[in-house]
């Protein structure tokens, strides 16, 4: 399989697994729902959803914060900052078990995405092969040039699109299930909010996501639906919370896994603020591509 496929197939399923995850409740920080809440029919659920979708894909970006939960070593891992849509750009702070009990690992990692590079910040204690410069950089346009593949890097960034999951794309795919239904009101963090939720298969989910087919043939369409299958994994939940001014103010994603529930939670603020995502200095920051060619590699870029 040529690289891009490979990038491309590590992409989709990454997204289908961190992108995936549905609570199992309302979650810890909300408060009990009506006695008997006044539920909307399917049509007014379908109605709500559209018009906060449209809403959230015009604000264009958002203040986050995000947990997820992930069986075994991986375990819990925590990422706040501002994410933007349309274009995608992203300043995120991530910590948590990933960085655990692991020697010569920062507490925490930056990372930056903006014009389709990649920047992350290694710390004051960056590794030597940094040349004492904290941040390395990923420049998909060039890892695109260097393996000599057309159309490589719009792949590269559509399985960044994807792994982003703005809560426009969210509500698209809720959109798409045939079990969505309204769950009534809740009050998250002071705001009232309605409450909605849906399923969807892994195939459903790939059905709705347009992207996925620009580096899947039907092959490895087919290969990644089988592994899916093998691995237990039959679908994930999706739960959203709408509050008053049409805006999703939490997001809980999840998929049961023969090992173990696979949890994400958001929350959002601040819609349509600015996203000012600046990028380090080039004097900070080492180019990826340029030390693998200095190491005489090719970065593992070619098919």
């Amino acid at each position: 399989m040529k690289t891009y496929k490979r990038i491309g197939m590590a992409a989709v399923s990454t997204a289908a697994l961190v992108a995936v995850a549905g609570c199992q409740g309302s979650g810890a920080d909300d408060k009990a729902a009506d006695k008997a809440p006044k539920l909307q029919s399917r049509a007014t659920a379908v109605k709500t959803l559209t018009a906060a979708y449209e809403k959230t894909a015009e604000a264009k970006s958002a203040k986050v914060e995000m947990t997820m939960s992930i069986p075994g070593s991986l375990g819990e891992t925590k990422m706040s900052g501002v994410m933007g849509w349309d274009p995608t750009v992203m300043d995120m702070t991530m910590s948590g078990a990933p960085f655990a009990d692991r020697p010569g690992a920062p507490e925490q990692i930056r990372m930056i995405w903006r014009d389709n590079v990649m920047y992350m910040d290694m710390g004051s204690a960056a590794p030597a092969e940094l040349d004492g410069k904290r941040w390395m950089k990923m420049d998909l346009g060039a890892m695109a040039e260097k393996a000599g593949a057309p159309g490589l890097e719009q792949k590269l960034t559509g399985g960044i699109d994807n792994m982003n999951q703005d809560p426009a794309k969210q509500m698209a795919m809720l959109l798409e299930s045939p079990s969505l239904k309204h769950l009534g009101s809740t009050t998250i963090d002071g705001q009232k909010t309605q409450h909605y939720k849906g399923t969807l298969t892994i195939e459903e989910m790939l059905d709705t996501n347009e992207s996925a087919y620009e580096f899947l043939d039907e092959k490895d369409r087919q290969e990644l639906l089988k592994n899916a299958e093998k691995s237990g994994i039959k679908g994930y939940d999706t739960e959203i919370w709408v509050n008053e001014d049409g805006y999703p103010a939490k997001v809980n994603l999840g998929i049961d896994s023969p090992e173990g529930a696979i949890e994400m939670t958001q929350t959002y603020s601040d819609y349509g603020a600015k996203a000012e995502v600046e990028v380090p200095p080039a004097a900070e920051t080492l180019d990826m591509m340029k030390m693998f060619e200095e190491l005489g590699q090719d970065g593992g870029l070619e098919g």
